[in-house]
């Protein structure tokens, strides 16, 4: 008796489970999909094969989003239904989800698919999978065909030799589809296809497909071989390259729609890398050139996005004389967004040109792109300039830059003055202490009154950057008193930002240093009239009360003056300064 009740209990909650599954409610449904696996642990195996697969076969109809959640979870569902041996069990209903209309759903599916396919002994391959895509790829609708271009690759290696040819030639079908979503699901798994099959079946069969598809009517079919060329010169040699690739390249480099020549653009460094040293010399340089004058300003932006990394495959004489004019033209460019891209990546020529080419012809172009109208183009410069630091040595850039560089540190876009400060505790320890004080002291401080709260912020973390590349004595004698001073002016603001400072700067000073200018100041913000301060007081003692434990000259102050100030927060009449004050008692206290 007591098995029967043993068994009713273990199968109630799955009976739950599956009427949410027939549940009227959408998100009921989709609980009980992502719990699929819960489902199928509780019936074991062999009921999971035979119950739990052939339920979810009959629930394709339903919403998309379940339809999604079911063939990504079905992706995984291997070891629930025993194995791989038992693996083809899964295809049906993901063979289902692969013909739907709904574009993610299929995705999924397929996804699912080249996952299940990978356990797949070569019976299964021939017996389960190759039938599916036989049926997928022959489909009235062009749902079903578009998703039968993704599963090629998966199968390709385990099939038998005949099984290959026949996928190839089927796969060569859906290259000359009438339709022209299909053609493009083929151009978009051709590079994939093509990594499984060998390079003298890439040569007969693929490279006729791909130059089919590279002249296709519709420029959306033409601009997914972009990819693919890569794919298959990365299977050539350097020579087979030029004798099979050259001809298509140089067609796409020019072609009429922007949209080619813009996933051109956006893939050179690779397509150069892949073609080899030659064909990037005799033809590539010039067609680089093209690329970065195109009248599109997105293939502009996308060719300088590329700069750096082809520079990298030619020599440093052709960069002067062939790329180095275009981007003296770029620097100016009417689009905000070509410039903006170049300023993220022009500095990277620096290292290939080296100190005196960079001096020469780099660095007046760094300084027009510091000075842009647009802030993203002078954010972007200043982010990068350590790689040309690194070339041409501070004092050269110092010089060249820094008046630029403080113009910056006042921008009225935060984010670039963020992006100053950010980069001040660099500048810093290669300017040396005399050179930062007597140029960027005062700019370091002004910070800390500044109307953005995430300036203030960076500023207080600067300042202990700061401590820590020039030492506690010049942070004692040049920024510490100043930081103190503004804790009794009049706006709260200020006396907030003394207290985030000194915070921030607790672990990187002295006890000594603690005790004698930082622990006075904040034990007289304990009275402030504004509960903010009197909590972030709390929280401050939080972080001083290990560096005051580190020194036995310091350890006697907790007691006698951070306890008593904590005691009395602890009273306070505002809820969150007591909880900070409490939190700090129990983290130093202890």
């Amino acid at each position: 008796m007591n098995t029967d009740i043993d068994n009713e209990d273990s199968l109630y909650p799955i009976a739950v489970l599956l009427d949410e599954l027939r549940a009227d409610d959408v998100n009921f449904r989709l609980n009980a999909i992502r719990r699929l696996s819960t489902i199928a642990l509780a019936l074991g195996v062999q009921r999971t094969r035979d119950e739990l697969i052939p339920f979810l076969d009959e629930s394709i109809d339903d919403e998309d989003e379940v339809l999604l959640a079911l063939a990504e979870e079905l992706g995984n569902f291997v070891e629930y239904v025993g194995g791989k041996d038992h693996a083809h069990i899964i295809l049906g209903p993901l063979e289902n989800l692969a013909a739907v209309e709904e574009t993610l759903v299929r995705d999924k599916a397929v996804e699912s698919l080249t996952k299940v396919a990978i356990v797949l002994s070569q019976q299964q391959i021939e017996e389960y999978y190759i039938p599916l895509i036989k049926r997928l790829g022959s489909g009235d609708w062009f749902t079903s065909r578009t998703s039968a271009c993704g599963l090629y690759a998966a199968a390709y290696q385990t099939a038998t030799p005949s099984s290959q040819d026949e996928l190839r030639s089927m796969f060569k079908q859906l290259c000359q589809d009438d339709t022209p979503m299909v053609r493009r699901a083929a151009a978009a798994n051709l590079g994939k296809f093509a990594k499984k099959i060998p390079k003298e079946q890439v040569v007969l069969d693929i490279i006729p497909l791909f130059s089919k598809l590279a002249q296709d009517e519709q420029d959306s079919v033409r601009l997914l071989t972009v990819e693919d060329l890569v794919a298959i010169a990365e299977i050539l040699t350097k020579e087979e390259s030029k004798t099979y690739l050259l001809q298509t390249l140089r067609s796409m480099v020019s072609d009429k729609s922007w949209r080619v020549r813009y996933m051109i653009a956006e893939n050179f460094v690779k397509i150069a890398k892949a073609v080899g040293e030659e064909v990037t010399r005799d033809d590539l340089v010039l067609a680089f050139v093209h690329l970065l004058k195109d009248n599109e300003a997105e293939v502009r932006t996308a060719a300088s996005g590329q700069v750096p990394g082809f520079a990298q495959n030619i020599d440093k004489q052709t960069i002067l004389l062939h790329i180095l004019p275009c981007v003296k033209d770029l620097v100016t460019d009417t689009s905000q967004h070509v410039r903006a891209s170049l300023a993220t990546q022009i500095s990277g020529l620096a290292p290939i040109l080296g100190k005196e080419a960079t001096t020469e012809h780099l660095l007046p172009l760094f300084l027009q792109l510091l000075k842009d109208e647009f802030p993203d183009v002078r954010l972007n410069i200043i982010s990068k300039l350590e790689q040309v630091n690194e070339v041409i040595g501070i004092e050269l850039l110092s010089q060249n830059l820094l008046p630029a560089i403080v113009e910056l540190a006042e921008d009225k876009q935060w984010r670039v003055r963020l992006a100053i400060i950010d980069y001040i505790p660099l500048l810093a320890s290669q300017l040396g202490v005399a050179f930062f004080d007597e140029k960027l002291g005062n700019l370091c401080m002004s910070w800390l009154g500044d109307n953005v709260y995430s300036i203030r912020e960076a500023a207080t973390v600067n300042l202990k950057k700061l401590t820590e590349v020039f030492g506690v004595e010049w942070a004692k004698t040049t920024i510490i008193p100043k930081v103190l001073a503004m804790g009794n002016h009049p706006n709260y603001l200020y006396r907030m930002t003394t207290i985030f400072a000194i915070t921030t700067m607790a672990p990187a000073v002295t006890p000594e240093v603690i005790r004698d200018y930082i622990l006075p100041t904040v034990n007289n913000l304990v009275s402030d009239p504004i509960p903010n301060i009197r909590f972030n007081v709390a929280k401050s003692y939080e972080v001083l009360i290990p560096v005051l434990k580190q020194s036995q000259e310091t350890v006697v102050l907790l007691d006698a003056q951070v306890k008593p100030a904590l005691d009395k927060l602890r009273e306070d009449s505002d809820a969150d300064v007591k909880y900070f004050a409490e939190k700090a008692l129990l983290a130093g206290y202890q």
